[in-house]
Parts: C-alpha cells; sequence; structure tokens
C-alpha cells in the first residue's frame, strides 16, 4: 500500500500516511501547525511581518520599526494562518512580539489575527 488516509480514534483528527507500510511510515496531521524551515527569510514572510507592524500601529496608534523575522510556523486552514515571531523596535529598545496573521490568496485577503509582545529582545 503506497498511501492511504484514516481517523484516528484520539479526537478525530484525519491523519494521511506517505510511503511503504513495511518500510517507514511518514504522518502529518493535516490542519496541524508546523515550522516553516527556512521561511524567516523569505521575502514573502518579511513582507506578512512588515504587514502586521503596520496594522499593529494604526490601531494602536504606535511607531514600531520592523526589525526582522525571527520563526515562521504556518497551519492549513481556509488559506494559511501564519504564526510569525518577529523583532521590532520600540522607540529604542528591540522587542520581540508575536503576530498570528490569516492570509488566502485566491481572495486577495490578509489579516492580523492577533500581535501581542512576547518581551524585550
Amino acid at each position: 500500500m503506497n498511501s492511504g488516509s484514516n481517523i484516528d480514534g484520539c479526537g478525530g483528527r484525519l491523519l494521511v500516511c506517505y510511503g511503504n507500510v513495511d518500510s517507514s511510515v511518514k504522518m502529518a496531521t493535516v490542519g496541524g501547525i508546523r515550522q516553516s524551515e527556512g521561511s524567516q527569510n523569505s521575502l514573502e514572510i518579511e513582507d506578512l511581518a512588515r504587514f502586521a507592524v503596520d496594522e499593529h500601529n494604526k490601531k494602536q496608534n504606535a511607531l514600531l520599526e520592523f526589525k526582522k523575522v525571527v520563526n515562521v510556523k504556518q497551519q492549513v486552514v481556509a488559506g494559511t494562518m501564519y504564526y510569525i515571531t518577529l523583532e521590532a523596535a520600540d522607540g529604542d529598545k528591540k522587542k520581540v512580539y508575536e503576530a498570528k496573521v490569516w492570509v488566502k490568496p485566491w481572495m486577495n485577503f490578509k489579516e492580523v489575527q492577533e500581535f501581542k509582545l512576547v518581551g524585550d529582545a
């Protein structure tokens, strides 16, 4: 059997199996949050992080200045939910924030769901 799917007995999660069952089987939970290796250097992720900072500044009348992306996770939903850890300057202090950005490219839609301070950089 090369591939297949089933519903496991724990919470009804859909598991997708890849590979030969007799050798190594890789399983991924559909819709789970996963690390995006190397994405923190991508222009698309940097643009989303800048968008999140700009939206936060508008809503909170703040003056944060985007510095860099520290980490990225993503989740497939109706589109993609990005969990971006970023560094921004608040005056002369660098701080770390987490932004949750929902993107539906086929609708030209992006929205900041959450933006919160994590701590000092």
